[in-house]
């Protein structure tokens, strides 16, 4: 039940493959927190972009802004300036641009009218945050070493950032509005393919994001009982 769509290999080759990047935007004056900064802003564009239904910029940004977030953490550690300071900054501001995210496409949603959609941006973000809340609970209370829980769950974070730029550019892909009325002879407004697209993200999101909180609450039960 600890398994991840993730795997410690592939995560530490994403690291090694992100730390030349991360030391050469060092090598221009940039500080990890800088880094962590910009990443922020970066999500906010996200946001604005999902909020004004520009729905291919948004899911460009969106994992554009979810690769950039490995910067800050791996120039921190290739150059000796990890510290407690840092790691909380970036974890707290990676949770508010989630959050952002998210509220900017429902906000997208609503000026659509798809309500379906406002819902379940509302759900993914529920659930997102849960996962992240049982990992810090859990690592606070010694149930896993060091950033041991990242490890367990089916939708991390890295998974869960590439599923939403999916149907974020699914629904461009698409092309059309998320709700339009050349699908009802009637005139009246259904959804159409590009809201499918966005719809099916967010409740896989949901879904996944459910499913990888309950992995961590069997695992944290699996470590009281032993302990």
């Amino acid at each position: 039940m600890t398994g991840s769509l993730v795997s410690p290999a592939t995560r530490q080759r994403v690291r090694d493959l992100a730390t030349p990047i991360a030391t050469a935007l060092g090598r221009l004056g940039l500080t990890p927190n800088a880094l962590t900064g910009i990443g922020f802003l970066g999500t906010c564009v996200a946001a604005f972009a999902a909020a004004n239904q520009w729905w291919l910029a948004a899911g460009v940004l969106v994992l554009v802004f979810g690769f950039f977030d490995l910067f800050d953490g791996t120039l921190a550690r290739a150059t000796g300036q990890a510290s407690r300071l840092g790691a909380f900054l970036d974890s707290t501001f990676d949770r508010a641009g989630e959050g952002i995210v998210y509220i900017g496409i429902a906000a997208g949603c609503l000026a659509a009218e798809f309500s379906l959609g406002v819902v379940l941006s509302a759900a993914a973000m529920a659930a997102a945050f849960m996962v992240s809340y049982t990992r810090a609970k859990a690592e606070s209370l010694g149930f896993a070493s060091g950033t041991g829980m990242a490890n367990v769950g089916l939708a991390p974070r890295e998974i869960r950032i590439v599923i939403l730029a999916i149907g974020l550019i699914g629904a461009a892909v698409f092309g059309g509005r998320l709700m339009d009325p050349t699908f009802a002879p009637d005139g009246r407004l259904l959804a159409g393919p590009p809201a499918f697209a966005l719809a099916a993200s967010l409740a896989a999101i949901t879904l996944l994001a459910t499913l990888t909180t309950v992995q961590r609450i069997l695992h944290v039960r699996s470590q009281s009982r032993e302990g």
